[in-house]
């Protein structure tokens, strides 16, 4: 008889959107499951910005530590949260497949500032990533810090009087929760494996990797993994300004990244193609190049000024 898989999640609206998925996928092969929910960090501390948090899992951190005590068989994360490294004894079971990677803007009025480099505004965004790119792209906007789960950020955007907050396409969409307000930033290069589901299991429970594998997405497991090989060869993390998004096109891999200073001021970016053999070393390869041409002055900088993890 098998046994029923124990499935951590966190317990926003998202987070349990995210692992009923995974149980119903898992049903569907025949598998039965329950889901356990699990406080993290990032969902306790609401006000502090994450960059100051040391921000390396802390909305992973919580469900791999049940899942390394026993608590749970399974923890399903958004894979952008998860580190570049995952803790000891811990393995990826599977990525689902990606939907939208996209960042968006939800405004309060009149979204016409987006065609005026030199607009002024307030813009509310928690994500070091947004607000670097988004100050290269309008150095006139002030930025706020906004924390806290989808509703959440909703509801404050709502009661503020700023012009507009910078959100995940794919978890809005998930949840049934985007605003007609809102618009893509087509411009905004997205967070390392933004849009991405990721299920983790203990590295010895081959019967979970099993039950895990047919819900793998190879060409999304592909393309994350080049970006988050991006985004570990930076040394960034979460409190980075490191943007990276890999995509399979015509039988190669495009690869485009760039790295931000924290206050917009200076960006460096790289495109690259790749053959499907080049890819296990395509993540690499592309920091590489940035690094040379100009990325390691601008990621020295951000080190020196203790802020990346």
């Amino acid at each position: 008889m098998k046994k029923r898989i124990r499935i951590g999640t966190r317990d926003s609206q998202l987070a349990v959107w995210q692992a009923t998925l995974v149980q119903q996928l898992l049903k569907q092969n025949g598998h039965d499951s329950e889901l356990i929910y699990i406080k993290s960090e990032g969902d306790i501390d609401l006000q502090t910005p994450l960059y100051e948090l040391g921000v390396q899992g802390i909305f992973t951190r919580s469900l791999d530590t049940a899942l390394l005590q026993n608590r749970i068989d399974l923890a399903v994360h958004s894979m952008k949260d998860v580190p570049t490294k995952l803790a000891i004894g811990i393995t990826p079971a599977a990525i689902l497949k990606r939907a939208s990677y996209k960042d968006l803007l939800v405004y309060k009025e009149d979204p016409s500032f987006l065609n005026d480099r030199n607009a002024e505004g307030i813009i509310a965004t928690s994500s070091v990533r947004r607000r670097a790119q988004w100050l290269h792209r309008y150095p006139g906007f002030v930025i706020e810090n906004l924390r806290g789960n989808v509703n959440t950020r909703l509801r404050k955007l709502e009661e503020s009087n700023w012009s507009g907050a910078i959100f995940a396409a794919a978890g809005l969409e998930r949840i049934d929760l985007r605003p007609e307000s809102s618009v893509e930033l087509d411009w905004m290069l997205p967070a390392p494996s933004q849009g991405a589901i990721i299920i983790v299991c203990r590295k010895e429970d081959d019967a979970c990797r099993q039950a895990c594998l047919p819900l793998n997405d190879a060409d999304t497991a592909l393309c994350t993994t080049i970006e988050k090989d991006f985004l570990r060869t930076l040394m960034g993390g979460c409190s980075t300004p490191v943007s990276a998004l890999a995509e399979i096109s015509q039988g190669k891999v495009v690869v485009r990244g760039n790295i931000c200073s924290l206050d917009g001021s200076a960006l460096v970016e790289v495109e690259k193609i790749y053959t499907l053999e080049e890819a296990a070393d395509a993540g690499a390869s592309a920091a590489f190049e940035l690094l040379e041409n100009g990325g390691a002055a601008i990621a020295e900088k951000i080190r020196n000024q203790g802020v990346a993890q």
